[in-house]
């Protein structure tokens, strides 16, 4: 048998097993791309917000205004810090002014507070103090309102404060005491509660 001849019958035995051999190949193949390519996990759950600050801001002042462009809430602070889990801005020595449309502007203070985000809502704690004062030509019939404690809730646009702590209210000349409060100015509401106590001054008489 000469070379060429034996060469000529391996190659026809090596095309009959060559399919296989392919088949072989892109196996191995398929494989090793499937071990080689990165796998990604699924997509975590997301995780709820966190009560922790999101930012903060120093020295602020932050102002709102109502459609007609007149000042409503003026809020500033020492520093602020917005929790988005709650959206509400938690601040060190707010000092807050409101003003309703008959003129009447309410000043609130304290050490620290605890705004809703348009600051019509605040919680004031520790050394807590809010004050209405009516436009001037109403002060004679609507005297000068000052609450006092170590906590008060003040709803600014509604001229509304609430405490569950004792509080010290003077409204003129006379001062009253009592462990919790609820006043209303728009529905001339107001309510001392627990061991309520007052001093009434006698009113001069007009000459």
């Amino acid at each position: 048998m000469t070379p060429l001849r034996g060469f000529g019958r391996a190659w026809d035995r090596i095309t009959i097993y060559l399919p296989v051999i392919l088949m072989g190949l892109l196996a191995l193949g398929t494989y090793w791309l499937a071990r080689s390519t990165p796998t990604f996990a699924p997509n975590a759950p997301e995780r709820p917000p966190t009560h922790e600050p999101d930012y903060f801001v120093r020295g602020f002042s932050v102002k709102s205004f109502d459609p007609a462009g007149q000042l409503k809430n003026e809020i500033r602070g020492v520093e602020a810090r917005h929790f988005a889990d709650t959206d509400t801005m938690e601040i060190d020595e707010p000092r807050i002014r409101s003003f309703s449309p008959d003129g009447a502007v309410v000043v609130a203070s304290a050490k620290r507070g605890i705004s809703n985000a348009d600051g019509s809502q605040v919680q004031l704690i520790g050394d807590a103090v809010v004050t209405r004062e009516a436009a001037a030509e109403r002060r004679a019939a609507d005297p000068k309102m000052e609450m006092r404690g170590e906590f008060l809730h003040a709803y600014m646009e509604q001229e509304r404060v609430i405490s569950n702590k004792p509080v010290t209210l003077r409204r003129g000349d006379d001062t009253f005491r009592g462990n919790s409060l609820n006043y209303d100015h728009q529905k001339r509401v107001l309510e001392l509660s627990g061991d309520v106590r007052g001093t009434l001054q006698p009113k001069q008489a007009a000459r």
